[in-house]
């Protein structure tokens, strides 16, 4: 693929977000694309895997500052036609101006910093943006991988090592990441001979851009690894510590332990999103937890002492103060989830007045709720009716 093919490329729709998007949306949006696409949720959906390829490559190059900028610009380039062969309004060399310049109203650009590199000019551009050494065999750092981990309520409170399985991680152990068949060996590249690079004269200058037959790698393999299928890379598993205190949703990054660098390049990160599965009794508000409990109309009424269970199954003891109506908020002080400096927050109990149901009430029951009702004959609803009326 040539460095044309490449800078023609429209990144930012790759991701769907517009040229000016921050760097917290392209990440946002690398993020919830990453996870749909995954290999792990579509496994043999090729196309989602060419797709996954194709955010993670975009946001390879947006993700980095100097990068991205360095990718507008070579764009810019294209889209003017200014860049040689670039088949715009410059016309290939037609489009070059007076010398030191570099196409109509390039004011002070020089055409040799913009071919040699000095002063970040293509060729620095292009050096950056594929990660290259003119002769194409510079380090390049790994991607970065995303990967997702489930874990029960009670594992998100206490904290846990968890294993994640993290596809195209590791390198293949048939080929020792080479890529070949064991017993063959990738050859040479015979059009640019091991340099993943081409030089080509344009009008008196030496241009040079990736091999389109090796894709810039310098070798072929013709025999691929039944294995890896030739990408030298393999699944594998990675033990990672998750914090107590985690919620749904969050995110955690391992520094060093996405793709493997290229040519002694470092390593990308690890990017984990935990999913925490739901509780059938207790819920979470932040850094509390919380609970729904139920009491008798007596102990709503009366006033009572009740037991309330807690996560570590220890029950705790509250007070139901007396004329307590539904929905009632009791607070159990650092009962709650851990917090980063130690303590922990809250358990929050809601009481929910239960009613019996009228199989569940005997005779001497019902004649007290009916001896009851006529020593408190008030209507509760009475202010509610009146504001509508006065409302009328």
């Amino acid at each position: 693929m040539s460095v044309r093919d490449m800078v023609e490329k429209d990144y930012y729709a790759a991701l769907g977000v517009p040229k000016d998007a921050s760097a917290a949306d392209i990440k946002k949006a690398y993020r919830k694309l990453a996870r749909e696409l995954h290999p792990d949720k579509n496994p043999g959906d090729v196309k989602a895997e060419a797709r996954f390829k194709e955010v993670s490559e975009a946001y390879d190059v947006l993700s980095d500052e100097n990068r991205r900028r360095e990718y507008d610009e070579a764009r810019a380039l294209f889209a003017s036609g200014s860049y040689p062969g670039a088949g715009g309004r410059g016309g290939g060399m037609g489009g070059f101006g007076t010398p030191g310049g570099y196409g109509p109203g390039a004011g002070n650009l020089n055409l040799d910093d913009l071919l040699n590199g000095n002063g970040g000019g293509l060729g620095g551009i292009f050096d950056n943006l594929f990660q290259r050494s003119p002769t194409g065999r510079a380090p390049r750092r790994g991607t970065d991988i995303a990967a997702e981990v489930t874990i029960s309520f009670e594992k998100s409170l206490t904290g846990l090592e968890a294993t994640v399985r993290l596809p195209g991680a590791a390198t293949c152990a048939t080929c020792a990441g080479i890529g070949a068949r064991p017993g063959t060996s990738p050859r040479t590249c015979p059009v640019c001979r091991g340099l993943g690079v081409i030089s080509r004269s344009q009008g008196g200058f030496a241009l040079s851009e990736p091999c389109r037959d090796c894709l810039g790698k310098g070798s072929l393999i013709d025999h691929p690894c039944p294995d890896c299928h030739g990408t030298g890379r393999r699944e594998r598993e990675q033990r990672i510590r998750i914090p107590a205190g985690v919620s749904d949703g969050q995110r955690l990054r391992v520094r060093g332990r996405g793709s493997p660098g290229e040519r002694g390049g470092a390593a990308g990160d690890l990017e984990v999103t935990v999913h925490v599965q739901s509780h059938p009794v207790f819920g979470r508000e932040g850094h509390n937890l919380t609970i729904n409990l139920p009491v008798t109309i007596t102990e709503a009424a009366l006033g009572a002492s009740v037991k309330v269970p807690t996560i570590d199954g220890t029950p705790l003891t509250v007070k139901v103060p007396a004329g307590t109506s539904s929905g009632r908020r009791l607070r159990a002080r650092n009962r709650g989830v851990p917090r980063p400096g130690g303590e922990n927050g809250d358990l929050i109990v809601t009481l929910e007045v239960t009613v019996p149901k009228p199989s569940e009430l005997s005779p001497k029951a019902r004649t007290a709720l009916q001896e009851f009702a006529r020593a408190h004959p008030e209507d509760p609803r009475e202010s509610l009716i009146a504001q509508m009326e006065g409302r009328a």
